[in-house]
């Protein structure tokens, strides 16, 4: 199989785009990259398409809370998948993740059922918008056993064939996996993994405290303990090698070109 393409999840500079849009996206074109992943898209889907453009970045893949909680009316949840493709067809999206459902949405299996139940749903959606859609986990996903799997694993085995799962290699351990068995035992469904790394620390979210990205010691990749390398070997069906830091300690571009500098070595551009 071909080797994944580089990307990087805007989310790492959020604060920088927050301040300032044009010249951090001018930034992070400058360091290399040409795709990103994009989030917070879908109120504004035409001027995010146009600030890319002026960057000369492109982004194929996006996060966006599609999911229903389960509480919303069948009618609502139609709504927010227009809303959501329609956004995404406009920046030229071919893959849209979920990137969190609550933690108490992993307990018990009927309501993990139920979540893969809507995003059973919407695949079908996305297939008439010419999309694909899938998930993105955290950590929450794993910390229960559901017929003796992890809710997670539970989960992936109730997909629907087109649903695609984006595995943040960091967060799964932390869930108590290891990030290598674990992508070889999903296989064709890993389209893309987040690089990220850093200490194995233990699941925040059922902790009761709030979780505090600082708190996660996030380093470049290649300076931790996950095991990326052998992940991304891996990882045979894998579209995307997307960059990830949900906290850095100094200068998010040192880190972000440092990544870029661990990937390019693997020969992903």
């Amino acid at each position: 199989m071909p080797a994944p393409q580089m990307a990087l999840q805007l989310y790492s500079a959020r604060h920088l785009l927050e301040s300032d849009q044009q010249h951090t996206l001018a930034q992070i074109s400058a360091l290399g990259l040409r795709t990103v992943e994009i989030y917070d898209f879908v109120s504004r889907p035409h001027a995010l398409s146009a600030a890319l453009g002026e960057a000369g970045l492109t982004a194929r893949t996006g996060h966006a809370r599609f999911l229903s909680d389960g509480t919303d009316a069948a009618s609502g949840q139609a709504r927010r998948l227009e809303e959501t493709f329609q956004a995404a067809r406009a920046l030229g999206l071919e893959t849209v993740f979920d990137p969190f459902v609550a933690p108490d949405r992993w307990v018990h299996a009927g309501d993990v059922a139920a979540t893969a139940g809507l995003l059973n749903q919407a695949a079908e959606a996305a297939a008439a918008n010419g999309l694909t859609v899938g998930y993105h986990n955290h950590s929450q996903e794993f910390v229960h056993e559901v017929e003796g799997v992890s809710a997670f694993e539970f989960f992936a085995g109730l997909l629907d064939p087109r649903v695609k799962l984006e595995i943040d290699l960091y967060w799964a351990a932390a869930g108590g996996n290891d990030p290598v068995s674990l992508v070889e035992r999903l296989g064709d469904r890993v389209e893309a993994l987040h690089i990220k790394d850093g200490a194995v620390i233990d699941d925040p979210f059922f902790s009761g405290t709030p979780f505090d990205p600082a708190d996660t010691g996030q380093v470049a990749p290649g300076q931790g303990q996950i095991p990326l390398d052998a992940a991304l070997a891996a990882a045979h069906h894998a579209r995307w090698a997307v960059i990830e830091f949900d906290h850095y300690d100094g200068d998010i571009f040192d880190g972000i070109a440092a990544a870029v500098r661990y990937l390019q070595e693997k020969g992903i551009r």
